[in-house]
Order: C-alpha cells, then structure tokens, then sequence
C-alpha cells in the first residue's frame, strides 16, 4: 500500500515524484508590461482559486511567432502562486482567455503542465489545491523569511503525487467538478444574501432617521436628494450644535523642552465608517500644553480630512476606550451639545444617505483620494428634533442592525462551513479516501451536518 504525505493510499494506487508525471514544471517568465499588447500575462493576484481574474491581468510587449513565447500556456495547465505569505500556493487552473488571446504566467507564478499519458490535468489541479498538499506546502516547500517566502522547485518536483489508474482520476476529477460547482453556487447565494443584507442596513437606516429620503424623485433644492423641505425636523447646521477640536501635527519639528508627556494618539488609520480600530495605537511624546488641547473625551465624534470618497465624512463616537488619548490633525473632533445634538444620532446620520450625498458632492476630489475641512464639517445641515426623539431612533436604528448583524454571522458561519466542506471533499477524494464512482461524498466529515443544519 502506498502513502502520499502521510496518508495511505487505496491498494491498487501508486505514487511518483510531481516531476515524473509533468512534463513542464518551472516559473513563468518576467513580463515587459505595457498598456497594450498582444499576450496576456497572469500574475498571481489574477491566479484566483475561482479562476483566472481577467480584469487583473497585463499585457506583455511581445514581437515574434507566439510558438517560440517563453511560458506559453496551454489549456489544462495548472498554476500555482509561488511567493508572498498570503498568496503562497493558490492554486489555478488555465483554459483560455476570452479573446483568444496567447496567454504567459509571470515569473512569480509556477507552471505545472501534466503529462497527458499519466496524470489527468483536472487531478493534478484538485490535488495541488487539497488540503494535504497545501499543508505540505506551507511547512516543506516554502522557504524563505517572514513575507519573502517562496516555492522551492526543487523540492516541489521532489513532492509525490497520488496516482489512481488514469480512469479514475478522471471520474474522481469529473465528481469534484460538480459537487464544487454546487457548493460554489451555494456560497455565491449566501454572499449574495450577505450584501442584501447590507443593502437593508443602509436602507432602514436613512429611512428611520429621513422618512421618505429613499422613494422621493430627486428636487432642485439645495439638497435635493432630501424630502420636501418641512420644518419638522428643521435642518440646523451642525456648526450650531457642536465645536470642533483640532488636533496635534506629528513632526519632527515639534518643540520637546519643558514639560513634555507622552499618551496614545489615534491616526487616520484608527477611524474608519462608523467603527474604530484600535488594535494598533501609535504613542507621542508633545508638550503638556499641546496634550491638553488634543484629549478626546467621552461621547466626541471622531471624522477623518481625506480617504476613499465613500467613506469620507463618516463619524465613529469615541467612548473613552483609552485614557488620556489624543488625535492626529488629519482627525477631525465633534463635541456636541448634549443637550440639543445626541452623538450617536450624529454619527448615525452621517451614514445616511443624506450624509453621503453631502460629503460626496461637497468633498474635494483628486484621482485616489478625496478630502474635506473643517467648514464644510461644520456646514452640514443636520435634521434635528427634540433630543429624546434622537435617542429613541438610535435605540430603533440598533436594534435593528443588531439583528442583522446576527444574520450576517449566521451567512459567515454558513460560508465558512461551506468552504470547509469543499476542501475536505477534495482532501478525501484525491487520496482515495472514498469510491466517488459509488457515494456521493456526503458523509466525508462533519461539516456537512453542520451546513444543513444552519
């Protein structure tokens, strides 16, 4: 009886070296990217487990017959993601280009073509991508330091392969074929439940707190995505209901004489749309002073200057997480009246889709970034009613995204078992660990349980 990487193998299998049952098994070629060109190059951020990602692909100038282009592929070959922590050992599989056009894997990316006689190129690929080998992978054939890991292709070649007579594995390939295009639609479905869910989110968000903001036609007012005007709620603007605070300038140029402490400082990085994160919190040493002027206290609301143009303008409410901490100058402070403006109400709306046509249309634009200041903040026309009507829609707006939320994880937990299910099934399939010419494959672990079961 055969074993493959610790694993028996059924009685009338073998087992060879991966570079006796390939007749091409080396790194592609560095491409001369240019913006158009006749070859196609895949990179391994276009190597995806789903496919080949087109819209991430490159051109290669090349001029000369396509049968003398170094890395030529061919339909049935396999690639596989050969350096970087995270990408390492994403396993593709190539058939054609959509225009035809010749295609060539670049030289991050290995090419390992089957030999026809010997190794079916469906197999080859299934078992590249199980879990026995990817385990392999990561622990013998990487080498190299944290994040410049790379396949080593000597021992690659040297890695044995599992071989069922050619029949099999084609049916064990043909099995995997369907049942992974079942489970991939399945998790398709769930993603797609997931951004529903998201949409919903948003939807019931701007509809409890600007009923009417959603299903009005589009006005020529000054904020014409806004139902018509009434004076219930009145819009004030925010500059009325809060103060803004500046915040400190990191350089090196600050003075340090005198009576100097050091605290914890939020960065851009820190706040994002309605959330923060504060896993990794800078420190700065700055005069006494300047630290007194740039405390975050309790109930602020927390916008960044600039960043993507969908998230700009977005508010996070600080709830003294860390003592004593301080604020970048590229982090704008709101500190409203507590007792005309609620910050959580504040926060809420400008995730709305009253705040996102404000910010957006108000931001400044460059071609990645895009930006706000302080009097456009402060401009922000604030629909207000009384402050225990804000309270109350804050408790209705969270409560209902609390059981979405809930939903959401269940939609993860489904996803995740999913894709659980789908590498044990190609695990058990590829070492021979079921008859897929008899069974189905249903009961090769747990985890199915588990999906029909959510």
């Amino acid at each position: 009886m055969s074993t493959v990487l610790g694993v028996a193998l059924p009685h009338h299998w073998s087992a060879a070296p991966l570079k006796h049952v390939t007749s091409v098994l080396s790194r592609g070629t560095a491409p001369n990217y240019v913006d158009a060109g006749p070859v196609r190059a895949i990179s391994q951020a276009s190597n995806q487990l789903a496919g080949i990602d087109w819209r991430r692909t490159r051109f290669h100038d090349y001029d000369g017959s396509f049968s003398g282009l170094r890395g030529r592929l061919q339909e049935g070959d396999v690639l596989v993601n050969s350096t970087g922590t995270g990408t390492l050992g994403r396993v593709g599989y190539f058939s054609e280009a959509p225009d035809g056009a010749p295609c060539m894997a670049d030289s991050h990316v290995t090419l390992a073509r089957a030999e026809p006689g010997l190794l079916d190129s469906r197999f080859l690929y299934y078992w590249l991508g199980s879990g026995t080998f990817q385990a392999y992978l990561q622990v013998v054939l990487a080498v190299g330091a944290t994040n410049q890991t790379e396949l080593n292709r000597d021992r690659l070649g040297e890695a044995l392969t599992p071989l069922p007579p050619r029949g099999e594995q084609i049916r064990i390939a043909e099995f995997l074929d369907a049942e992974t295009v079942r489970i991939d639609r399945l998790l398709g479905l769930r993603e797609e439940q997931e951004a529903r869910l998201e949409e919903r989110r948003y939807a019931s968000l701007s509809e409890s707190l600007l009923p009417g903001t959603l299903d009005h036609s589009p006005g020529g007012s000054m904020y014409s995505w806004l139902p018509d005007a009434s004076d219930d709620p009145p819009l004030v603007k925010l500059g009325y209901l809060c103060r803004i605070q500046n915040g400190l300038t990191v350089d090196g140029a600050r003075n340090l004489a005198g009576d100097v402490v050091t605290r914890p400082y939020l960065r851009v990085a820190n706040v994002q749309a309605g959330r923060l994160e504060l896993d990794s919190v800078s420190e700065i040493t700055v005069p006494r002073a300047v630290a007194d002027r740039c405390t975050l206290r309790r109930g602020d609301v927390l916008m960044t200057e600039g960043g993507d143009l969908d998230k700009l303008g977005r508010g996070a409410v600080w709830g003294g997480e860390i003592p004593d901490c301080l604020h970048q100058n590229h982090v704008f402070v709101l500190r409203p009246d507590s007792a005309v403006l609620d910050a959580r109400y504040l926060s809420l709306l400008t995730q709305t889709l009253h705040g996102r046509c404000y910010f957006e249309s108000t931001g400044s634009k460059t071609t990645n970034l895009a930006s706000t200041n302080s009097r456009k903040i402060l401009s922000f026309p604030v629909p207000l009613p009384a402050i225990e009507r804000q309270k109350e829609l804050v408790a209705q707006v969270e409560e209902g995204a609390r059981v979405i939320a809930e939903a959401r994880a269940l939609l993860r937990r489904q996803r995740a078992l999913l894709a659980e299910r789908r590498q044990a099934l190609i695990t058990a399939a590829v070492t021979g660990q079921f008859d897929v010419s008899t069974a189905s494959g249903r009961n090769v672990t747990d985890v199915t349980d588990g999906v029909t079961r959510v």
